[in-house]
């Protein structure tokens, strides 16, 4: 699986003008499951962003994980972090992203093991057109893919 994690002071998430989820200080996560991936995966990428350590503590370090800032997580799935970029051409693919039916039941498993370390999770819509707005803190923007770990 593969996240992207952003430190945010807001973010939302709206489908069709309705705010479908919405977060204050915490973490955006754009999530996208790969072709292979399964349970352990989404649990182990759950674990590993809710002990991410990037809030900074009194003397500015970035030291503090999401819980010991009160903070919370939007998740949303986002299957375009599969492409494949555009190396050969203009058009990227998306080969590498599992099937919707996987997806949607992966993305489901990462939020549930998200919230089962204690963190408030909101989320988006799965397979909806979301419009996603977030006021990123730093910028912090954290890179995660559990073909990496």
């Amino acid at each position: 699986m593969r996240a992207l994690v952003q430190r945010v002071s807001e973010a939302r998430v709206t489908v069709d003008g309705i705010v479908r989820g919405e977060v204050g200080r915490g973490f955006l996560v754009l999530v996208c499951a790969m072709q292979g991936d399964a349970a352990p995966d989404a649990d182990w990428l759950a674990r590993k962003i809710a002990a991410c350590r990037i809030f900074r503590d009194d003397a500015g370090k970035m030291n503090l994980a999401l819980s010991a800032v009160g903070g919370a997580v939007l998740a949303v799935s986002q299957f375009t972090l599969a492409a494949n970029g555009c190396e050969s051409g203009n058009r990227p693919g998306f080969s590498a992203a599992a099937g919707a039916t996987e997806s949607e039941a992966l993305y489901d498993h990462f939020c549930a093991a998200l919230a089962a370390t204690g963190l408030p999770v909101a989320r988006g819509v799965f397979g909806a057109d979301m419009k996603v707005s977030l006021v990123n803190d730093g910028p912090v923007t954290i890179w995660f893919d559990t073909a990496h770990r």
